[in-house]
C-alpha cells in the first residue's frame, strides 16, 4: 500500500462536523469519502486536548454573559421539576440494536422506535439526567422533542408554545453552552421563520445563524395520526452545539479516518474486558484505539501502521484524549508480526482483542490488492491472537471479505455481519472467534 499524505480535516460525514446537526452519515475507512486533501495535516482550531468523556466547555450560557440590555436579558423559565423530558437519539441505519443495548446500559431505560423513522429511538428521561446523553458511543445526536398541536409553524408564536420551546433550548445549554443558534426546516428562510428567529433570540439572548448556528432547532411535522386529524407539528432542540458523533478527542484529522460512532458500535459489538490485551491492526489516526480505550481498562494497548503520517495523527489524538500513558503506537507492517517490535509496551502478543480497519477505494490502497490485504489480515491476526480471542473488522470490501472469512474458516468462526448504511456506503462489522 502506497504511503499517503495528511490532509486538512475531512468532513466527510456531517455529523462529524461541529455545525451540523447530526443526521446520518459516515466517513468510515480509509476510502474515497475522505479525499485527498493538503499535503499537511491540520488540527480544527477550536480543538481541545481533554478526554473525550469530559462535557464540552462551551460558551458560556446566555444568562451569564454581559453587556445584555435590560429589555432583551435572558429569563430563565423555572425548570420543570419531575416532568419527564423526551429524546430522541438519532442513529446510523444499522446500528439500532446496539444504540438500543446501550441506551439500556448507560440510561437505564427502554427506548422506543420513532413513528416513521428508520434511523432514530426515543426515551424519556427525568429533567435532571439529561446530561447523561452525552455518555452514549453510538448515538449520532440527541434532541429535546416537543410536540404541538397546531396547524401551521406561525402557531408556534403563541406565548404557550413558545414557553415550551424557549424550556427546552435552555434544557439544552444547561448540558452545553452555545452563542447561536440556527433552524433546519422546510421554509427555514420564510417570513415565519424570521419572526420565529427574532422571538428565539429575544427570549434567549442566543443570536440567529442561519448557516453555522451552534444550538440546531427542527421543526418537522408530527406522526401521521388516524383519519383526518391534523398530525400537528414537531420541534426538536438539539442537546449541546455538536452532535454526540463530533468527537473533541479528534484534533487531527486523517484522509478517510474511521466513522467514531461506528467504532463505538464495534466496541460494543466486542465486548469490553478489563483484564484484555487490544491491538489495532493499520490503526491510522487511531479512532478503534480511543474508542475502545475510552469505553473502559485494559490491561495494554498497541496500534500498528506504516504510515507516519497516520501515526502522528493518532499520536495527536490519543493525547487529546488523555490516553497517551495507556497505549503504545508502532511503525510496522500490519500483516507481517515477525516485524514488529518487541519490548514492555509495544508488545501485546497474545493480543484478547483485535481491531481493524483495512483500507479501501483508492486513497490508501486499491481495490486489486483487497483480496491479498484481507486474507493476510485474517492470517495474520490469528497469528498474534489469544486462545478466545475476538477479531473485529470494518471493511467496505464486502465480496472480498467473505470470500477471505470462507477461506478461513479453520482459523475464525464469524458472528453475523453488521451492514451499516452511512451516506451512501454500507460496509460490514464483522466479529469473529479465534478457533484452536
Amino acid at each position: 500500500m502506497p504511503p499517503s499524505r495528511r490532509g486538512r480535516p475531512q468532513h466527510p460525514d456531517p455529523s462529524d462536523r461541529p455545525g451540523s446537526s447530526g443526521g446520518p452519515g459516515s466517513s468510515g475507512g480509509r476510502g474515497p469519502s475522505g479525499g485527498p486533501g493538503s499535503s499537511r495535516r491540520s488540527r480544527p482550531a477550536s480543538g481541545s486536548r481533554k478526554d473525550d468523556a469530559a462535557p464540552r466547555a462551551g460558551r458560556a450560557a446566555p444568562s451569564e454573559r454581559r453587556g445584555r440590555s435590560a429589555r432583551t436579558a435572558p429569563r430563565t423559565p423555572t425548570r420543570p421539576g419531575h416532568r419527564p423530558t423526551r429524546v430522541e437519539l438519532t442513529f446510523l441505519q444499522g446500528l439500532g440494536d446496539v444504540l438500543a443495548d446501550e441506551v439500556r446500559e448507560v440510561l437505564d431505560v427502554a427506548p422506543r422506535p420513532v413513528a416513521g423513522r428508520e434511523d432514530a429511538l426515543v426515551v424519556d428521561l427525568p429533567a435532571d439526567r439529561l446530561a447523561q446523553v452525552r455518555r452514549l458511543r453510538t448515538a449520532v445526536a440527541a434532541f429535546v422533542v416537543l410536540h404541538h398541536d397546531v396547524p401551521r409553524p406561525r402557531s408556534l408564536l403563541s406565548g404557550e408554545h413558545l414557553t415550551r420551546i424557549v424550556e427546552a433550548v435552555y434544557a439544552s445549554l444547561r448540558v452545553a453552552g452555545s452563542s447561536t443558534f440556527r433552524f433546519e426546516a422546510a421554509g427555514a428562510d420564510s417570513p415565519t421563520f424570521a419572526r420565529l428567529g427574532d422571538e428565539f433570540a429575544r427570549a434567549t439572548g442566543l443570536m440567529l445563524d442561519p448557516t453555522d448556528g451552534e444550538l440546531v432547532v427542527k421543526v418537522r411535522r408530527g406522526a401521521r395520526r388516524d383519519g383526518d386529524v391534523d398530525p400537528g407539528w414537531d420541534v426538536l432542540v438539539r442537546v449541546g452545539p455538536r452532535p454526540l458523533s463530533a468527537r473533541t478527542w479528534r484534533v487531527t484529522d486523517f484522509p478517510g479516518a474511521a466513522n467514531a460512532t461506528i467504532a463505538g458500535a464495534m466496541v460494543r459489538l466486542a465486548g469490553v474486558r478489563a483484564d484484555e490485551r487490544v491491538l489495532n491492526l493499520m490503526c491510522g489516526s487511531g479512532t478503534l484505539l480511543i474508542e475502545r480505550l475510552l469505553a473502559g481498562p485494559a490491561a495494554a494497548a498497541v496500534g500498528i501502521d506504516h504510515d507516519d503520517d497516520a501515526l502522528a495523527a493518532a499520536r495527536d489524538n490519543l493525547e487529546a484524549a488523555g490516553l497517551t500513558r495507556r497505549a503504545a503506537l508502532v511503525r510496522a507492517d500490519a500483516l507481517h508480526p515477525s516485524s514488529w517490535a518487541t519490548g514492555p509496551g509495544a508488545d501485546v502478543r497474545p493480543a484478547d482483542l483485535i481491531l481493524a480497519d483495512p483500507p479501501w477505494g483508492t486513497l490508501h490502497g486499491s481495490h486489486s490488492g483487497a483480496a491479498a490485504l484481507h486474507s493476510g489480515l485474517l492470517r495474520a491476526a490469528h497469528e498474534v491472537a489469544a486462545d478466545g480471542a475476538r477479531l473485529v473488522v470494518l471493511t467496505h470490501e464486502v465480496k472480498v471479505m467473505e470470500a477471505a472469512v470462507r477461506a478461513a474458516d479453520a482459523l475464525w468462526r464469524p458472528r453475523p455481519p453488521v451492514r451499516v448504511y452511512a451516506k451512501g456506503h454500507h460496509p460490514r462489522i464483522w466479529v469473529l472467534d479465534k478457533l484452536a
